[in-house]
């Protein structure tokens, strides 16, 4: 945890970890949204039969038809959360596989599901283009065409060459705007006045944090809470955060909200966030981390628990 801290201290920037009935198969296609970015959409295929069951590992069944040369998104199932906007950190299950061959990921068979900027040219241009503007909670199913999926040079570590086109089943699990906090209705604790750094930012508010000259280093690593929200308790696994950080020196400061983007973490790794067990989610949370050398100083981390994405 020390290290991605530092990120945001050194550079300014995040490393991010990188989404009820029973199964059917898909029968018709419902036609997505236009492409906030341009890109010509069509939402009738082909595509391959798949379960229609968010949350449930998809199996794709191929149609004799030759894929479509455009961007083609269908909603499978639809969710009923907030758009996903660009810019938002995206957290979705998803698998994906060649047209009419072998599946190339997979995050359905990983501990934890996949988060990334969307709509920011971080992902190829089919995420951005077919997932912006959908709705959390929904099952989407996109056939990527090459030149929207890893262009003429394909992809090779993972078998997709120059012209094979790429369909992707994607669960949209969250979807959360850079400005995001922990809950505006947190209760402030007493405890949050006896910290002895400057915190500023109510709940519901952006933090920062700074640390008053001759205020004593930390020996050992602790937490404090310092706003009380009424979620449910954090539980190992995958959680998003938003944090304010600074050297003990005030050498450098720096938050996730200056970056722009909130963070998927994992508790329960053995990392200093494992400290936000047992934390309602939506509280405001002090991290005092020691010294790991004479050279680097010891950090204040002020944390918002936005959400909690996976358990493991």
């Amino acid at each position: 945890m020390r290290k991605t801290l530092a990120a945001v201290l050194v550079a300014g920037a995040l490393a991010l970890t990188a989404c009820s009935s029973d199964a059917t198969d898909t029968e018709t296609t419902t036609p997505a949204t236009a492409s906030p970015t341009g890109i010509e959409i069509g939402g009738d295929g082909p595509f391959p039969e798949t379960s229609t069951v968010f949350g449930e590992t998809p199996e794709l069944a191929f149609p004799d038809d030759e894929p479509s040369t455009r961007l083609e998104v269908s909603v499978l199932a639809a969710g009923d959360g907030e758009a996903v906007e660009a810019g938002d950190l995206l957290v979705v299950d998803y698998l994906g596989q060649v047209w009419g061959g072998e599946v190339f990921d997979s995050s359905f068979e990983r501990t934890s599901p996949a988060a990334f900027s969307i709509g920011t040219g971080q992902v190829i241009q089919g995420w951005d283009a077919g997932l912006v503007g959908q709705d959390v909670g929904s099952r989407v199913i996109l056939s990527i065409p090459p030149e929207l999926g890893y262009g003429t040079g394909g992809n090779p570590d993972a078998g997709i060459e120059g012209t094979d086109t790429l369909v992707f089943v994607v669960d949209i699990i969250g979807s959360y705007p850079t400005d995001v906090t922990g809950s505006a209705d947190a209760a402030v604790t007493p405890e949050a006045a006896t910290t002895g750094l400057e915190i500023t930012g109510t709940p519901g508010e952006p933090a920062s944090v700074s640390v008053p000259e001759g205020t004593a280093a930390p020996t050992e690593s602790s937490a404090t809470v310092l706003a009380t929200a009424d979620g449910e308790p954090v539980v190992a696994g995958g959680v998003i955060v938003q944090y304010a950080v600074a050297y003990w020196d005030n050498s450098s400061t720096g938050s996730t909200w200056d970056a722009g983007q909130p963070q998927a973490v994992e508790v329960g790794t053995g990392g200093e966030f494992d400290a936000l067990i047992g934390v309602p989610i939506g509280s405001r949370v002090l991290l005092l981390i020691p010294a790991p050398d004479e050279a680097t100083p010891a950090i204040a981390a002020v944390v918002d628990i936005i959400d909690q994405v996976s358990t493991s």
